[in-house]
């Protein structure tokens, strides 16, 4: 099979970096995009760079743009993140408005100019925090809208959303990553991490986490 490019969105995170690695496994030619928002940390930034250099990606891109301007959201504004309780009932306040719309608007650019007919994102529709983002609906959405905004798209050289990880439970998130062989020590996923960048262990992200890591019977090797 011929290689061909793809704009990889990541985050640093555990389904970010299992995504890198399905990419990688296909075959893709991987050009990894993560952004410096105006998130409550640097941590992530530091993972993906991490997990780029393992994968060996083509180009790793770090954009910064600063939806702190705007707040809203407990990662973006001075608004605790929940602690100790998955939050079952509604948007919750870690929700950061239209992000994925954002970031994809921005990977969508890249992938036009770096002439990639894929985007590849790490979003899960099972086990997750009830963002509208994640949604399938909402990626086949995108996609449809991509394909009508572009010249690449209105040239019949439209680009596809890839979403590998949107129907796995985080066991099932978490069996792949070692499958891929994913330097799970390098990824993080905590949204309010200490100083040291170890993970509180406590909020909606290192929850979930925890989940799919003792579904699996695997002991975290992240700090």
């Amino acid at each position: 099979m011929s290689e061909r490019s793809a704009i990889i969105l990541l985050s640093g995170g555990l389904d970010s970096s299992t995504v890198l690695a399905e990419a990688t496994r296909a075959g893709r030619r991987c050009h990894a995009l993560s952004f410096r928002y105006g998130q409550r940390h640097e941590h992530e930034i530091k993972a993906a760079s991490a997990i780029a250099r393992h994968f060996e990606v083509r180009e790793h891109t770090v954009l910064d743009i600063d939806l702190a301007a705007f707040g809203g959201s407990a990662l973006t504004d001075e608004i605790s993140v929940p602690k100790d309780a998955l939050e079952d009932e509604g948007i919750p306040v870690t929700y950061v408005p239209a992000r994925n719309t954002i970031f994809l608007s921005f990977a969508l650019a890249y992938a036009e100019v770096r002439e990639a007919r894929e985007i590849w994102l790490g979003v899960n529709a099972i086990d997750y925090s009830g963002y509208p983002d994640c949604r399938p609906e909402y990626i086949a959405a995108f996609e449809a809208m991509a394909n009508l905004a572009t010249r690449d798209g209105v040239e019949g050289r439209g680009v596809s959303i890839l979403t590998p990880l949107s129907r796995l439970d985080k066991t099932g998130i978490v069996n792949r990553a070692f499958e891929l062989g994913v330097p799970l020590e390098h990824t993080h996923s905590c949204y309010d991490p200490v100083e040291s960048g170890a993970s509180c262990g406590r909020c909606d992200a290192c929850l979930l986490r925890a989940r799919g890591f003792d579904g699996a019977n695997r002991t975290d090797p992240a700090p």
